[in-house]
């Protein structure tokens, strides 16, 4: 009983060691995220102001005129005011949700334009990462067990899949289906002169759009953890644990269920990754095939010089991350007791 009850102490203090330190950084990296997200996009050598200006006031000649509306903006926004201002009234917005005026579309607000973006990029990116990564692990255990010839034929097709920039198997499906064969669209996320609304065309028009963009990051998931799937399990069909269970006499389809089980630990963490990073893939699929989404707006607040759509943007990518990472190893250290008895050595 004595030695149950030091286990049991020794597993609940490091657990919480553990939690304690991992919810420490956690913090540490939010506050460094969110002090970075508003300084950086004001080193950029631009005046959103004066863009904004040039828009709404074409042809004016005179410059008094030019100077008032210059200035009246640049209260409007705030930046009349000192940076160390500015910046605690970003974290006061922060904290009431706010996220302030857009400079390139004025006078939305950017939640308003985030709100409008955010699930044409989780609609495309989640589905799309998680049919790679189910079918990249299915085919990379198919290799590593079967090998043979389905392996020679397999690996060659993966490693090209993996070896290709997203941008350019974007490029090969729209020369391809798109502009050579003409089946599917070339670009958007819907036909133009659609309206969006709960009818058929529109969803329609939809899935049409969805394909390229959708498979373009799926062949290219494919690759990347098919390969990743077939090292791991290579690996553990060689361990010692693997020949023993077979010399014990065990049923082969048990041990490989026990085979993949433990090569597919690694796999997890590349798909918590995935999904926490899913807006750089969304970024060159949703550019090259112009898709409506959270990449498109991102880039173009950035080449317009948008602050807060830069920001809350920024922002939003760095929590899925964080967030995602975080949950991540508070699940290891539930599920793997090396972690929490790992704190006392």
């Amino acid at each position: 009983m004595n030695a149950q009850s030091t286990i049991a102490r020794i597993t609940k203090n490091g657990y919480f060691k553990y939690f304690s330190k991992k919810t420490i950084w956690f913090l540490i990296t939010l506050v460094a995220a969110v002090t970075l997200n508003f300084f950086l996009p004001r080193l950029m050598p631009s005046d959103p102001v004066a863009a904004i200006v040039g828009r709404l006031a074409p042809g004016m000649q005179d410059p008094e005129a030019i100077r008032r509306v210059y200035e009246s903006f640049t209260q409007i926004f705030g930046l009349d005011k000192p940076l160390h201002e500015q910046f605690f009234i970003y974290i006061r917005n922060l904290f009431q949700g706010e996220f302030g005026l857009s400079f390139s579309r004025y006078p939305r607000p950017v939640i308003e334009i985030l709100s409008n973006a955010i699930p044409w990029t989780v609609g495309l990116q989640l589905p799309a990462i998680l049919v790679g990564w189910t079918l990249g692990n299915v085919l990379g255990a198919l290799a590593a067990y079967i090998r043979r010839g389905f392996d020679k034929t397999l690996m060659p097709v993966m490693l090209f899949l993996g070896g290709v920039p997203a941008f350019g198997m974007a490029i090969i499906l729209l020369t391809v289906f798109a502009i050579s064969l003409g089946i599917f669209p070339v670009q958007g996320g819907y036909e133009q002169g659609i309206i969006p609304g709960w009818n058929m065309t529109f969803f329609t028009s939809i899935i049409r759009h969805y394909h390229m963009p959708f498979w373009s990051i799926v062949l290219i998931s494919i690759g990347g953890q098919s390969l990743g799937m077939r090292s791991m399990s290579i690996y553990e069909l060689n361990a010692d644990y693997v020949k023993y269970s077979r010399y014990m006499g065990i049923k082969d389809r048990k041990i490989v269920g026990y085979v993949f089980r433990n090569a597919m630990l690694p796999q997890v963490t590349g798909l918590a990754l995935s999904i926490g990073t899913m807006v750089g893939g969304a970024l060159v699929a949703e550019l090259i095939f112009s898709y409506p989404g959270l990449g498109s707006t991102l880039f173009r607040g950035i080449s317009e010089g948008d602050y807060p759509l830069i920001a809350a943007a920024m922002l939003i990518i760095t929590l899925m991350v964080l967030v995602t990472v975080f949950l991540l190893d508070i699940i290891y250290g539930l599920i793997d007791p090396r972690v929490k008895v790992s704190q006392y050595e």
